[in-house]
């Protein structure tokens, strides 16, 4: 692997930091404080070509790669996190129609997409169905030409935001099938927020990344023509996995963002702050925190362009984009928790910055696959040999 940028991405990368730098990080406090969802700040990444990033170039997109995406989030995420899970999660939210969708879809509905903005949402998560993505309840009963969803979804971010979601439900909602089998009546569909009988539940007023919309979704009678699923009957399922081996590595390169700016926070604190008569950073046992933070930014970086890197030259990577997700994600929930501990009795305010990436860091841990589901996809690829 490559570890040179061309100029191209380079340039963006340039972009995303100075973007991050004057337009994120400035406002951070205020969004987590209120809780308000950064629409404005998510066109401005959308006119710089930030957001939206893995529309094909054929359909007026920038068609970034996989690592082009990686190095935009982890320069966007230094300014603040949950900002920028919302940005991402556009991304998320289009891969669906990429992976199942037709080019007749792929056209009415992304390329949109590139002449105006618009949120996207994912919606696979369910009450009783998070890492048991096979056991979703959301019911699809078919209808003439089409679908009518009932059910529930639970944690959709941008959830209450969205003009077009990509909805996963299923066909048969019996219990009668094995482990094995449940999964294989899961379809995907695309729709708009006009659809009738979609509408948005309780926002979650959360620990951290305050600043994205996290949200239930009630689907009351909800009518889908068959042209907006995606992919055949029962291809749900294959289509909601691939969609998460190719995004994860975005989650590694977010958690990296998070744990560079606790280190930049660190460093600077470390050699300020005074105590019996020195800087802090003097004493080894904060320049054993502030090493373990570099160390693991670097291992949390490889990992995640190895796997991102894999993704782009068409290679199977769930087992690599699992070790990104998992490392990368402790990574930052420990250099956060280390930051605090440097900060000592500041860290623990609102007024310095890094009870806020601690609070952010601890649900990167959760979202997009537990850190336990990632041990179990990691382990039982080891066991395929």
């Amino acid at each position: 692997m490559d570890f040179e940028l061309d100029d191209s991405l380079s340039s963006l990368q340039q972009t995303a930091r100075r973007f991050s730098d004057e337009q994120i990080a400035p406002v951070a406090a205020q969004y987590d404080a209120s809780g308000k969802f950064p629409r404005e700040v998510l066109r401005m990444a959308w006119e710089l070509g930030l957001s939206h990033t893995f529309i094909p170039e054929e359909l007026g997109g920038l068609g970034l790669s996989a690592v082009g995406a990686c190095v935009v989030v982890e320069e966007l995420s230094r300014g603040c996190s949950g900002i920028t899970t919302s940005i991402l999660s556009n991304d998320l939210g289009l891969m669906p129609i990429l992976v199942g969708g037709s080019r007749d879809q792929q056209r009415e509905w992304l390329a949109p997409c590139t002449q105006d903005f618009k949120v996207l949402a994912f919606c696979l998560s369910e009450p009783g169905a998070g890492s048991d993505v096979a056991g979703l309840q959301l019911h699809a009963e078919k209808a003439g030409n089409g679908y009518v969803l009932n059910g529930t979804k639970a944690w959709i971010t941008n959830g209450g935001e969205a003009d077009l979601f990509t909805v996963f439900a299923t066909l048969d909602r019996s219990t009668r099938h094995s482990l094995r089998d449940r999964h294989k009546g899961i379809c995907a569909f695309v729709m708009s927020r006009e659809t009738p009988g979609l509408t948005p539940g309780k926002k979650e007023d959360k620990m951290g990344q305050r600043a994205s919309d996290t949200r239930v979704l009630h689907f009351d009678d909800v009518r889908i023509p068959a042209s907006q699923r995606l992919g055949a009957e029962g291809e749900g399922f294959k289509i909601a996995m691939t969609t998460l081996d190719r995004t994860r590595p975005l989650i590694g390169a977010l958690a990296t963002g998070i744990a560079r700016r606790a280190l930049e926070e660190s460093l600077a604190y470390a050699a300020e702050r005074k105590a019996f008569g020195q800087a802090i950073g003097e004493f080894q046992a904060v320049q054993f925190m502030l090493a373990d933070m570099a160390k693991d930014i670097e291992a949390s970086r490889l990992l995640t362009f190895q796997s991102a890197w894999m993704l782009d030259r068409g290679m199977r990577a769930s087992k690599q984009s699992s070790m990104a997700k998992c490392f990368s994600t402790d990574a930052a929930m420990k250099a956060t928790t280390d930051a605090v501990q440097i900060f000592g009795g500041n860290g623990y305010t609102k007024e310095y910055p890094v009870e806020k990436l601690m609070r952010d860091a601890k649900l990167m841990q959760i979202y997009e696959g537990t850190n336990q589901i990632q041990r179990v996809v990691i382990a039982r690829e080891l066991m395929k040999g």
